[in-house]
C-alpha cells in the first residue's frame, strides 16, 4: 500500500488533542471507532499526475486547503463518547483554564503599565538625544567619556579627535542621523528607495507615545523641505479591546496621516509618458499617466482588510497587514530605543540575519536549462550542416542529426 498523499502546506507537526486523537488510541476505551480511509493504490492515482493537476489548477488547491482549514478545531466525537463523569472533569478543567486565562490577561495589563512607567523615564533621554542630533545642545563631558570608553572596549573610535575637531567646527548636530539609522535597520532599509532619501534627510526626530486604549503612535518630525508641508507625520497602531488566547494584545488596524505633497513632489507615485498616434491625422501626442510606485512613505497609508469575500485578496492583504505591524513594532522596540546603535551599525551584530535563502525562493530551471542546451546543440548542428552543405548531401546531414 502506498503512502497517503499529504498536503505539504498543511502537514504541520501538532500535539495530540481530543480533536486529532483516534478513539481507539485514547486512554479510556469507548464505543467510538477509529475513522478509516480507503486504500489508495499507486495504480489508481499516480503522484506525478496528481502533482501536475494541482500545479495547473491553483484554485483547486486553494479550495482544498480551505475545506481542510474549515475542519480544524472540529470535534472528532471523542469527547462526546467519554463517560459522563469524565466529561464533567473535562468541563471542570476548562473552568480552571478560564481562571488561568484571566490571570494571563491581568499579567499583560500589568506589563503594559510597567512599560508606560519606564517609558516616562526614558522620555527625557530621548529629548536630550533629539537636541544633540539637531545641534540644539552638546553632550556633557561625562557622557562623551562614557561613550568613548565603550568605543575603546570595542576597539573603535581611536582616531585623532583633536584633529577631527579642527577640521570643521561648523557642522551642527549629526547630519542624516535618522536616515542612516533607518538604512541600517534591515526591515526599514528594504522600504527606502533612492528617491526617498533626499526627503528622509530632513527627519529631525522619531518618537512614540502610548494611547489611552491599547495601542501606540509613531511620530515622525521633519524640518522644512521641498517635498511636503507636514511638520509631523504620525501612524497609529490600534489593538483589539479583547485580549488573545494567551492574554496578549491582538493587533487590530493602523491609521496614518495624509501627507500634503507639494506640486510634482509626491514620492509615492511616478509619471509614465506614452506616445499616441492619431490614425486619421497621423499626428502624435504624449499622454502622461500617474501610477503608484514603491516608497517608504507608503508606510503611512497602511493596507486595509478587503470587504469582499475574495480569498486570494484576503491572503495577500493578510501578509501585508502582518508586515506592516512588524515594521511598526521594529520602529517602536528597536529603532527608537537604540537609535545611536543603529546609526553606528553596532546593533546589527545582535540581529539574526538569515543568509541562506528560503527553499521557496528557488525555482526549478532544469527544463529551461535543458531547452537552452538543446537549442545550442541544434544551433551548432545547423551551423555544421551549413558548412558541410557544399561537400555532403542534405540527406546525409539529416541522418547525422538523428544519430
Amino acid at each position: 500500500m502506498s503512502e497517503p498523499i499529504r498536503n505539504k502546506k498543511l502537514d504541520l507537526t501538532t500535539a495530540p488533542t481530543p480533536q486529532n486523537t483516534p478513539a481507539n488510541n485514547a486512554p479510556i476505551s469507548s464505543h467510538a471507532q477509529q475513522p478509516g480511509v480507503a486504500t489508495i493504490n499507486e495504480e489508481d492515482l499516480d503522484r506525478a499526475a496528481a502533482a501536475s493537476i494541482f500545479a495547473q489548477n491553483p484554485k483547486l488547491v486553494s479550495m482544498i486547503q480551505g475545506k481542510l482549514g474549515s475542519l480544524v478545531g472540529r470535534s472528532s466525537g471523542y469527547i462526546e463518547s467519554l463517560p459522563a463523569p469524565v466529561r464533567r472533569r473535562v468541563a471542570g478543567l476548562k473552568g480552571v483554564q478560564k481562571e488561568h486565562a484571566k490571570l494571563e490577561g491581568e499579567f499583560q495589563e500589568e506589563v503594559l503599565q510597567l512599560e508606560k512607567k519606564y517609558f516616562a523615564k526614558y522620555t527625557p533621554l530621548y529629548e536630550k538625544r533629539a537636541k544633540i542630533v539637531n545641534g540644539a545642545a552638546e553632550p556633557t563631558e561625562d557622557e562623551i567619556k562614557a561613550g568613548e570608553q565603550d568605543d575603546e572596549e570595542n576597539d573603535e573610535g581611536k582616531g585623532d579627535t583633536a584633529a577631527d575637531e579642527s577640521m570643521d567646527q561648523g557642522v551642527p548636530g549629526i547630519p542624516e542621523f535618522w536616515l542612516s539609522a533607518m538604512k541600517n535597520q534591515i526591515s526599514l532599509a528594504e522600504l527606502i528607495t533612492d528617491r526617498d532619501e533626499p526627503a528622509l534627510k530632513f527627519l529631525t526626530d522619531i518618537r512614540m507615545e502610548y494611547l489611552e486604549r491599547p495601542g501606540f503612535r509613531l511620530i515622525f518630525e521633519f524640518a522644512d523641505n521641498d517635498f511636503f508641508s507636514n511638520k509631523i507625520i504620525t501612524k497609529t497602531y490600534f489593538y483589539q479591546e479583547e485580549s488573545g488566547y494567551g492574554g496578549e494584545f491582538i493587533y487590530d488596524h493602523a491609521e496614518g496621516d495624509k501627507i500634503d505633497w507639494k506640486p510634482s513632489k509626491d514620492l509615492t507615485v511616478r509619471v509614465e509618458s506614452k506616445k499616441q498616434r492619431n490614425k486619421n491625422t497621423k499626428q502624435t501626442r504624449v499622454v502622461k499617466k500617474t501610477v503608484p510606485t514603491e516608497s517608504f512613505f507608503n508606510f503611512f497609508d497602511p493596507p486595509k482588510a478587503p470587504e469582499a469575500d475574495d480569498d486570494d485578496a484576503a491572503s495577500d492583504v493578510e501578509e501585508r497587514l502582518e508586515l506592516d505591524y512588524q515594521l511598526g513594532e521594529d520602529i517602536k522596540e528597536k529603532l527608537i530605543p537604540r537609535a545611536i546603535d543603529w546609526f553606528t551599525g553596532e546593533a546589527l551584530q545582535f540581529e539574526e540575519v538569515d543568509d541562506e535563502p528560503a527553499e521557496g525562493d528557488f525555482e526549478d530551471e532544469d527544463d529551461e536549462d535543458d531547452d537552452e542546451e538543446g537549442s545550442e546543440e541544434r544551433d551548432e548542428e545547423e551551423e555544421s550542416d551549413e558548412e558541410d552543405d557544399n561537400s555532403k548531401p542534405k540527406q546525409e546531414a539529416a541522418e547525422c542529426k538523428q544519430s
